[in-house]
């Protein structure tokens, strides 16, 4: 049976030529910053995220971990968003391995928080509060782009206030592409940002965590403490090499891709679909069918062939990919047309037995 999963970006493959590159990559150790395919891609990702250094780690987790063990001392706090992922998955990892306490603010509908929110949550100089030391800010968020003016005004808000800004930017080239500027220009006044190989950019694994010279050197001994040095690790960032030259302007189908999954679902009897925040290749959904849960739809989609993830009360998600064509996408909502009506079937034995 054909499978199209749309579960996350994180199941994509190697392309053939990231595993010609891995297989040919030349390594070294890295501990001892002696692997010269993970030199050029920390390079190569500084350049990209207009960053003076960066540093390969294992998982945006650790990136963004490692960035607020960085920045913030124990008992500091950091601002961050209710619904950001540092929060909502990443096991509470800054308390619980960085004792620094997260200062949440509400996460708006459109991932940004409400910028006299943020200036209220700065503690005063005052020995009775935690010292704010941090803010950060997430873009992509759940699929949408943060507009670049909030991103401004957010970062000079946070430095006015002598604040540091770290940016979890997992998917900041979808964020660049939805926005049309390059990844450099959204992260341009945040002083750090973390972004993923293993996503949209189709890696099979690896962040890099971004900023200027000396805090990376501090990250890279963080790094370490944590568990994350590496060894002879270039015959995996030789991909997030390939990764960086030759997906990002593909994320452009994947967003073409979501759209078209979007409308076709739209016209679907029995779903909610969120297609106004359909901006790069994220798809939310919820069953409005009574008697129907969004656990059902998934269950009859999947012996359908067509496998999405369930995200709470943001409903169904569906995620287009490097892997998923056109086709693939048409194939899905066929499938998912075919489980609607099998359910609306069921539900009406139900209703009417013999």
């Amino acid at each position: 049976m054909r499978t199209v999963d749309l579960r996350s970006d994180t199941v994509t493959r190697p392309s053939a030529k990231m595993r010609e590159a891995m297989y040919k990559a030349e390594v070294g150790d890295d501990v001892y910053g002696e692997d010269p395919t993970v030199n050029k891609l920390e390079e190569i990702a500084a350049h990209a995220v207009g960053k003076e250094a960066g540093l390969f780690v294992c998982s945006g987790t650790m990136g963004n971990l490692l960035a607020l063990l960085a920045h913030c001392g124990r008992g500091d706090e950091v601002i961050v968003g209710s619904e950001s992922h540092i929060v909502v998955h990443e096991q509470g990892g800054v308390a619980a391995l960085g004792s620094i306490h997260p200062r949440m603010v509400p996460t708006q509908p459109d991932g940004t928080m409400r910028l006299d929110e943020v200036r209220e949550s700065i503690n005063p100089d005052d020995i009775h509060a935690a010292r704010t030391k941090l803010l950060c800010l997430e873009n992509t968020w759940h699929g949408i782009p943060v507009g670049l003016d909030y991103m401004t005004e957010a970062c000079e808000l946070a430095h006015a206030n002598e604040l540091k800004v770290h940016l979890d930017g997992a998917r900041i080239f979808n964020a660049a592409c939805a926005l049309g500027v390059s990844a450099g220009t959204v992260a341009a006044d945040c002083d750090t940002v973390q972004f993923c190989f293993s996503k949209g950019l189709a890696a099979p694994m690896g962040s890099a965590l971004c900023g200027d010279k000396d805090f990376i050197k501090y990250a890279r001994r963080l790094r370490k403490m944590v568990g994350g040095g590496m060894r002879q690790v270039g015959i995996i960032a030789a991909a997030g090499i390939v990764a960086l030259e030759t997906m990002v302007e593909r994320l452009a189908e994947d967003h073409a891709n979501a759209r078209i999954l979007a409308d076709g679902l739209s016209n679907m009897d029995g779903l909610t679909v969120f297609s106004e925040a359909v901006h790069t290749n994220m798809v939310f959904l919820k069953v409005n069918r009574p008697g129907c849960t969004n656990s059902d739809l998934l269950q009859r989609m999947a012996e359908r062939g067509v496998i999405g993830g369930e995200e709470g009360k943001h409903g169904i998600r569906l995620v287009t990919h490097y892997g998923i064509t056109e086709d693939d996408v048409k194939e899905a909502l066929l499938q998912i047309q075919n489980s609607l009506a099998e359910i609306g079937e069921r539900a009406v034995a139900v209703s009417n037995p013999t």
